[in-house]
């Protein structure tokens, strides 16, 4: 599955809010619709997310080309602080931005088409490149997978959060492969039901053995002893090993701790913050509250309730048993081998 394409000078992307029951395809031909797609998650997951807004700023380019060098560049910088405000936890968002911001830069002056032709090679080659780092994070974690494997995954780090293979169900799509997996479990993740929407989608149409259950229900089958191990995606590391996650990440955690299950993150090296220290640094995302109050365009709450719907929360490092990147296999303490990766990368 590739839930992002770029064909012809526009961006195709899977409506994420249409699935399971409809397989949409929204064609952005402006920055400004890309921008609406993250906001609205219609596009989501923080790999995809960064993909998406580098082709966005393609976008931009390409409709202001005919702009002097200066204005071009100006307008460049301004289109690309509107793509990093859609979503303030991801950090490949502004990681993919920066990215591109280093073409603008290292070509300054120059004539805006062929910023654009550069701009389209390197959003082009983070789409290919996030791929091949996607199926190597599978191969390394698939290491960890006892045989046979009961799973449970929480939210959606597939193909779908990515350029089309997937962090946290890479690795489970890469242990399937090996005949490793016995089952998986997907909780359904309230408010917007990923993994039942888009996690079971995805397990179910390749054929991986998928059971859904509610989010209340983890906790029964880690003490049950009915799973084992955790596996999740992540938006954003800090440099301790911290992690953000959708919103539930932190209790499957502790939940796991507490019943002596391995509870594993899985994310490329573009989702570390080099910058931050601690998870006490990551802004927390807080969305509409309707999020909440409604299912599915129903309301299902008494009219003019408070409501708190942060999107995310962050798990301590010490709940964390291992961190699976392309690079390899991140064990706790995380600090040292994370600022390894900072100097690998050259960050």
């Amino acid at each position: 599955m590739q839930p992002i394409k770029w064909e012809e000078g526009r961006l195709l992307l899977i409506d994420q809010t249409r699935l399971p029951h409809q397989e949409d395809w929204l064609s952005c031909t402006s920055y400004r619709e890309v921008a609406e797609a993250i906001k609205t998650m219609q596009v989501r997951g923080a790999p995809a997310i960064g993909i998406a807004a580098a082709f966005g700023l393609v976008l931009g380019a390409q409709e202001y080309a005919h702009l002097q060098a200066q204005d071009f560049q100006q307008k460049l910088q301004e289109i690309a602080a509107e793509l990093a405000a859609t979503r303030p936890t991801a950090v490949n968002l502004f990681w993919a931005l920066e990215k591109m911001a280093q073409v603008v830069d290292e070509l300054a002056g120059q004539n805006p088409s062929l910023i654009v032709r550069e701009l389209e090679r390197a959003a082009g080659q983070m789409l290919a490149e996030d791929l091949a780092i996607n199926k190597q994070i599978g191969n390394y974690g698939q290491e960890l997978f006892p045989s046979p494997a009961r799973v449970l995954t929480h939210c959606n780090a597939g193909a779908l959060a990515t350029a089309g293979y997937g962090t946290a169900l890479g690795v489970i799509r890469a242990a399937h492969a090996a005949g490793k997996v016995q089952q998986v479990y997907a909780s359904e993740t309230r408010p917007l039901l990923q993994g039942a929407r888009l996690t079971a989608w995805e397990l179910h149409r390749e054929g991986i053995p998928v059971t859904l259950i509610t989010d209340n229900m983890a906790g029964y089958l880690l003490q049950q002893k009915m799973v084992d191990l955790v596996i999740v995606g992540a938006d954003r590391i800090a440099q301790n090993g911290d992690v953000a996650n959708k919103i539930g990440t932190y209790s499957l955690a502790v939940l796991a701790h507490a019943n002596s299950i391995p509870f594993y993150v899985a994310a490329p090296i573009s989702t570390f913050d080099f910058n931050i220290s601690t998870g006490r640094e990551i802004p927390i995302e807080e969305r509409d509250p309707r999020e909440v109050t409604c299912l599915m365009g129903q309301s299902i709450a008494p009219e003019g309730v408070a409501v708190f719907n942060p999107a995310f929360d962050i798990t301590p490092a010490q709940y964390i048993t291992a961190i699976i990147t392309e690079a390899g296999i991140l064990r706790p303490p995380y600090g040292e081998g994370i600022a390894a990766l900072r100097s690998e990368k050259g960050s």
